[in-house]
């Protein structure tokens, strides 16, 4: 059997619906994925898919006609079941003019026809956005699942040395690696002194450290190994997220804000200190035994605002680099 699943935009989300792949795989299923160009590193490491069918369409773009004539070019693959992650009305246009027969996913903004195997969500039952996904498995009137798959990337040896040849890295070497970014905004970002603070204080000990991030993350990475008096080396904008994959998973350990990066250290299972300022480990927790959430639980957090409403961003402020490198696990 068959089956096209549309994925998510978010490096995180995309993680989270690992456990549904790997649910579907069980079930003996040959697995395409429908996802954005900038995902596609995260799911050609994924064993469950088979191949990774390039999404054109960017957030807010209608394209009628556009997905219309990738549906049609679809449709010769024969897929016996689409599952669409999203919950727009545009995410399920694609399997629809596809001809796909089952097209399941959940009840959302006027999808009556193009989703035609409707889930109803209870929010209070699937609190977190993995277990919604992997929900999507079962049959609709299915119990909650109380156990699911954690996602898993692959990285090998091989792939790992060639990543750090192509850097000028030591191939011997196991660093601390740290991920400053995070998209959704600075409410997010625990502060450039206080990785630099944390870089200074690995080194001593005696470990590279790596800074991994976008090119969007350039100018924080640049100045974090600035005020780190060269304790760390940027990487951010150097290498691509497959490169990302590979450094991370060879760290001896990470620090990571609430961020995409932080879901890949999880699916790599690497020791991880996992930054939560703004946001709420509630809904997409890092799905590994070896994260440990870090975070002052103040009263006034989690707001999930992109920037602080009250203009001091304590939650984040406040957390010392002392209290971080105590929770890394060497």
């Amino acid at each position: 059997m068959k089956i096209l699943v549309v994925a998510p935009s978010w490096i995180g989300d995309t993680l989270m619906a690992q456990s549904l792949l790997m649910l579907l795989a069980q079930r003996g299923a040959q697995i395409d994925v429908l996802a954005p160009e900038w995902t596609a590193p995260l799911l050609t490491r994924m064993p469950e898919v088979r191949r990774v069918v390039s999404s054109p369409f960017r957030h807010g773009d209608f394209a009628l006609c556009a997905r219309r004539r990738l549906g049609r070019m679809l449709s010769a693959e024969g897929y016996a079941e689409a599952v669409v992650l999203p919950n727009s009305w545009k995410s399920a246009l694609v399997p629809f003019f596809a001809g796909i027969p089952l097209r399941t996913g959940y009840s959302g903004e006027a999808r009556v026809g193009l989703i035609n195997n409707r889930h109803r969500l209870d929010k209070a039952a699937l609190p977190k956005l993995v277990a919604r996904y992997a929900q999507l498995s079962q049959p609709r009137c299915a119990a909650p699942l109380a156990h699911w798959p954690q996602p898993r990337l692959i990285s090998t040896a091989a792939q790992q040395a060639a990543c750090r040849s192509a850097l000028g890295l030591a191939a011997d070497a196991q660093p601390y690696v740290l991920c400053p970014g995070a998209e959704y905004g600075p409410a997010k970002r625990w502060p450039a002194r206080h990785f630099a603070a944390l870089a200074r204080q690995l080194a001593v000990e005696g470990a590279p450290v790596w800074i991994v991030g976008s090119a969007k993350d350039a100018t924080l990475g640049a100045e974090i190994a600035a005020l780190s008096g060269g304790a760390a080396l940027n990487l951010c904008g150097r290498s691509s997220l497959d490169n990302a994959i590979d450094l991370i998973a060879g760290a001896r350990a990470v620090v990571s804000n609430d961020s995409g990066l932080m879901h890949v250290a999880a699916a790599l299972d690497r020791p991880l200190a996992a930054l939560y300022g703004s946001s709420s480990p509630g809904y997409t927790p890092p799905l590994s035994a070896h994260a440990k959430i870090v975070s002052l639980n103040l009263a006034c957090s989690p707001c999930f605002m992109r920037e602080c409403p009250l203009g001091h961003l304590n939650c984040l402020e406040q957390l010392t680099p002392a209290r971080v490198r105590a929770t890394l696990e060497i």
